[in-house]
């Protein structure tokens, strides 16, 4: 989701024509994944390659996050701003840790061992000589069942693929190793991270609530800042809501509370809501505008201080955050942090996105309204609530917001383990907070 493309964008049509700031630049990073840390990384100017402008003939390939959000920066602060691009879909945190680090969580290790075997593998195959090898005598056996295939008008084999050095892929600290070691003496004012996706799928959430905040130490300690800021984009949804116990037990929700979690315990870092953006459950949401400018305001408000229009205090960026409850007549009263509740109301005064359960760990979808700075959540049919859950899915909902229609950040008020599913492992919150 960071890797795509303005071009790839909902609004590409008007953006990319109406782009027209030369000191909004950025660069695409080759994508180069090591099994050892490099010093340096070459960056052609060719193509699509090197720095280029936020113009029309060349920003189509800018990401479109990094985009709106750089255009924010740069209307406000008013001066010449670089966007170092090395984002890479489909990663997992792991990859973007310190291998000593990683080799350190416990959660880490089959993964570690898995592909220390295929490194072996590759190694006492021959390497790229034997790979190239291989290659060439699977290419031969394909052409003769290719042409036999085709003779008798059957479905032709699939070519071989010439077999790739695992060290230049996806594996442990490959992504810090390629893209963020070799960049980590340059001066960077901070970081934008949106990642957590492919820690949802499987049972990949498992070394997630330590791998995430590596993350951001491990970045820190390279680029020699141990307050550089981080702003965590938290994940959206995609696919469809299933049942009432697939959804409260989703993946997403791990992930999107580790991260929640992550932020409140780390200072220098900000966390953006994006789970409204989409649309269509696809996993790859088209509206990057909202993502973009919500981080600008974290940005502009925790890194650069700056106020808003006529007003004395640092611009507001956060949603409603969850602080507290009550139960009162059958009723559970959700209270929130001061300064993130002020003018709180429902999108369009429909209350969607809330979940209340009893005792018995059922959840139904409730009912709720805002009643000043607090809102009130339930159901007929559960006469003594003891839990709710707002946001909670893998495609949320959720028309919870304050006055500058930032959202609420998805929350839960019960500490109940999750089972995500295709597995029997449970996710404590317990563990995270380290308690």
């Amino acid at each position: 989701n960071m890797a795509w493309s303005l071009r790839g964008s909902r609004d590409a049509d008007v953006e990319i024509g109406s782009a027209d700031d030369k000191a909004l630049r950025f660069i695409r990073l080759p994508l180069i994944a090591r099994n050892d840390k490099q010093e340096d990384i070459t960056v052609s100017k060719e193509g699509n390659s090197g720095w280029k402008r936020a113009v029309s003939d060349e920003v189509e390939n800018c990401t479109a996050v990094g985009y709106h959000f750089g255009r924010r920066l740069r209307r406000m602060l008013k001066v010449p701003v670089g966007l170092i691009d090395n984002s890479w879909g489909g990663t997992m945190a792991q990859h973007w840790c310190d291998e000593g680090t990683l080799a350190k969580i416990e959660e880490m290790k089959p993964y570690i061992e898995h592909f220390e075997a295929r490194m072996k593998k590759w190694n006492e195959g021959g390497g790229e000589a034997g790979a190239k090898k291989r290659h060439y005598t699977a290419m031969k056996v394909w052409e003769v069942e290719n042409a036999k295939a085709r003779n008798k008008g059957e479905r032709v084999p699939r070519r071989p693929r010439l077999e790739q050095n695992p060290g230049h892929g996806r594996q442990p600290g490959g992504m810090y190793n390629g893209l963020i070691w070799p960049i980590r003496k340059m001066t960077i004012r901070g970081v934008l991270f949106y990642q957590g996706e492919n820690n949802s799928f499987g049972e990949s959430w498992k070394p997630f609530y330590k791998t995430f905040p590596s993350v951001i130490s491990d970045w820190r300690k390279a680029f020699g800042d141990a307050k550089l800021p981080f702003g965590i984009v938290q994940i959206a949804g995609w696919s469809n809501r299933r049942t009432m116990t697939y959804d409260m037990n989703h993946h997403t929700n791990v992930v999107r509370e580790i991260q929640f979690l992550t932020w409140r315990k780390t200072a220098g870092t900000g966390l953006i809501v994006t789970f409204d953006t989409n649309s269509n459950g696809s996993i790859h949401p088209g509206r990057k505008a909202p993502v973009g400018e919500r981080s600008a305001r974290w940005a502009l408000a925790e890194v650069y201080g700056v106020k808003g229009y006529r007003s004395r205090g640092v611009l507001e960026w956060k949603g409603p955050i969850y602080k507290g409850y009550k139960v009162e007549g059958g009723k559970v009263v959700i209270s929130f942090e001061e300064g993130t509740a002020r003018g709180l109301r429902l999108d369009q005064d429909s209350a969607q996105g809330f979940y209340i359960a009893g005792s018995d760990k059922k959840f139904v979808v409730a009912k709720a309204r805002v009643k000043g700075s607090e809102v009130e959540v339930w159901h007929e049919d559960v006469k003594e609530p003891v839990a709710v859950r707002y946001a909670s899915s893998n495609l949320p909902l959720g028309t919870l917001m304050n006055g500058k229609e930032l959202p609420a950040y998805p929350f839960r008020t019960d500490r109940w383990p999750l089972v995500p599913h295709r597995g029997t492992s449970e996710y404590r919150v317990e563990k995270v907070l380290g308690e």
